[in-house]
């Protein structure tokens, strides 16, 4: 794979994986305009194993907390939070791989749910209240937006982008929705990344190259410069520059798709 389709798509990924903006969205219009070979199982799983450590960075100080509650019998409602957050889109994402339904490669579904989830995103954003922390959030919030993240399986919807939709329209705060995302996000890479590290191992073609390291290199460091300035930004101002963002991309993506330049 050229290397400019390396730096492209790891830096792509990196930056949208954490966003609200959907990253599927964004690697349609890379994959139409650099081409079909940038569908690289190997590739795939680097980037997720550099946007991993990203996060895990970040919000080490959590990590270390749930860690030590664990150990210690300190308070475990964070880390309970997060597992039952992500054990609905475990299941149904465990499923779909294993059925592999041909909707899930649809690029009119794609653009379609960037725009229309921009939407609600920017509804839910201005009109529910923005006061709770994740101190209030209870094993039934977890729960909601863990439900809510099963749509994150439908392409162009965002795991990033409804996991904050669903914890916004429960009156969380803007920064403590993107932190519960961002936590929630650990689980779901771990699993994306197992799922296609491991059919990588049945096929025999896992591989240590420059390429791939440098594309985890790469995911990981957009990935971390994405999650700083997204919460700093949050701290201050909306989620509606994503949103505004979303259904100008949507409405591109649709575009191009009915108007013949984009072929499923």
């Amino acid at each position: 794979m050229p290397l400019f389709h390396i730096v492209i798509l790891a830096l792509i990924q990196g930056l949208t994986e954490f966003l609200p903006i959907s990253s599927s969205g964004h690697l349609v219009l890379a994959h139409e305009i650099m081409g079909k070979t940038a569908g690289d199982l190997t590739l795939d799983v680097a980037v997720h194993v550099g946007t991993l450590f990203a996060v895990l960075l970040y919000f080490k100080r959590d990590i270390c907390r749930m860690v030590c509650s664990v150990k210690t019998g300190g308070d475990k409602k964070l880390i309970l939070a997060v597992i039952v957050g992500s054990l609905p889109v475990i299941v149904a994402g465990f499923l779909i791989h294993m059925l592999g339904p041909d909707w899930t490669r649809s690029l009119y579904l794609t653009a379609w749910c960037t725009l229309v989830f921009g939407i609600i995103l920017w509804a839910a954003d201005k009109y529910k209240p923005a006061e709770k922390t994740l101190d209030v959030l209870t094993v039934k919030d977890a729960l909601f937006i863990g439900m809510a993240q099963i749509l994150a399986l439908i392409p162009g919807t965002s795991r990033s982008g409804i996991t904050m939709t669903a914890a916004r329209a429960l009156g969380f705060s803007r920064t403590e929705a993107a932190r519960f995302s961002l936590l929630l996000a650990i689980v779901a890479i771990s699993g994306a990344g197992s799922l296609s590290g491991i059919d990588l191992v049945q096929a025999g073609s896992l591989t240590m190259t420059f390429d791939v390291l440098m594309a985890a290199a790469l995911s990981f460091f957009s990935g971390f410069a994405a999650i700083a300035l997204m919460m700093r930004w949050l701290e201050k101002s909306s989620f509606t520059v994503f949103a505004v963002y979303r259904v100008i991309l949507g409405l591109v993506l649709l575009g191009l798709l009915y108007g013949g330049v984009l072929v499923p």
